[in-house]
């Protein structure tokens, strides 16, 4: 049982750096990240999630809002069909 352990361990510490040199490099037609964009062909991400953020939270509340007020006014309602019952 050590022994195969030991083996395995070897094994893998001898053939991990070759599987890894011998990943293809990726050819010209496939997708490369860049390391740094020039600054006219970048996007202001910060700006645009920081807006939909807010436009999402506005929508909440205002959902919010809107629930409470319809709420309201059916208890009132509610309030008033008991009245006019007794």
């Amino acid at each position: 049982m050590r022994f195969c352990r030991a083996l395995f361990v070897t094994a893998l510490l001898i053939g991990a750096p070759a599987a890894l040199a011998a990943q293809p490099q990726p050819s010209a037609d496939e997708f490369v990240p860049m390391e740094e964009a020039p600054p006219e062909e970048q996007i202001p991400a910060i700006n645009l999630v920081a807006a939909a953020y807010g436009f999402v939270w506005i929508v909440v509340v205002g959902y919010v809002w809107s629930l409470g007020r319809r709420l309201q006014k059916a208890e009132s309602e509610i309030a008033a069909l008991e009245q006019r019952r007794r």
